[in-house]
């Protein structure tokens, strides 16, 4: 286990979390009196609303990554049981899937 993709995976956990939390705050402010202002806001909420789905779901498999590695099951294939490559991890460090595993799916 690298500590490197260890500290990775922190601080991706820290920038997705502010990302949600940012967006949140973002889609709780004021709307517009005007009425066509309001029509530009909620295609920019559906927008927002859209980021922070994929934002969540990263944050959940870097917590997910975070979990094996607590449990000393980081960098082992989630579904063989086979070492994640280096370089894939790396690369993608919430990875859970070796590169055969993953490209089966």
């Amino acid at each position: 286990m690298s500590t490197a993709n260890i500290e990775k995976l922190q601080q991706l956990e820290t920038e997705y979390r502010q990302r949600i939390e940012a967006i949140d705050r973002d889609l709780h402010q004021q709307r517009e009196p005007d009425f066509a202002e309001q029509v530009t806001q909620r295609e920019n909420e559906d927008v927002l609303r859209s980021l922070k789905l994929e934002a969540e779901i990263e944050h959940r498999r870097v917590q997910a990554a975070l979990d094996r590695a607590s449990k000393g099951t980081y960098g082992e294939c989630t579904r063989c049981g086979e070492a994640v490559e280096e370089a894939r991890l790396a690369a993608m460090p919430q990875a859970e899937n070796c590169m055969r595993c993953a490209s089966a799916v």
